[in-house]
């Protein structure tokens, strides 16, 4: 049943398009300071076109209004990760390839690491879901 004193998030949908002054970028920009002449200007740094955690939050809670529950999970793993260094994302990436990682305790201590660090608890309970799975199916032997 709706929650009466949420709006539908529905009817915002596509954010940009019918919401944009909820979403800003990480330096505070609103969405409409996103511009050509703003870009031509210099007044658009890298920094400013990226995503955040909020904006992919929002995403998620269309996603839960329209009933797309693995599009949810996948929203909040994406927030997870916006501010975890490429390096480390790379470097569970590679972990999570079947037969690399040596052992469960492996990925257990990299969602630990992912958890504790960046705080990326939707990213570290599928890590951790893996390991369970991956171990039940013998996916922690060296494949080539």
């Amino acid at each position: 049943m709706p929650d009466p004193h949420m709006p539908d998030l529905m009817d915002i949908y596509p954010v940009a398009e019918k919401a944009p002054e909820k979403i800003r970028t990480p330096t505070g920009k609103p969405l409409s300071a996103l511009t050509v002449e703003a870009v031509l200007a210099g007044e658009i740094t890298p920094q400013d076109i990226a995503i955040t955690p909020e904006a992919l939050h929002l995403q998620a809670d269309v996603a839960r209004a329209a009933g797309r529950h693995t599009l949810v999970h996948n929203f909040e793993r994406a927030a997870d990760l916006v501010n975890v260094p490429q390096h480390v994302i790379l470097e569970t990436y590679e972990l999570l390839r079947p037969g690399r990682a040596p052992d469960a305790r492996t990925l257990l201590a990299q969602a630990d690491m992912l958890r504790r660090e960046y705080g990326a608890a939707h990213v570290a309970t599928m890590i951790e879901e893996a390991a369970s799975v991956y171990e039940r199916r013998g996916l922690f032997q060296k494949r080539y």
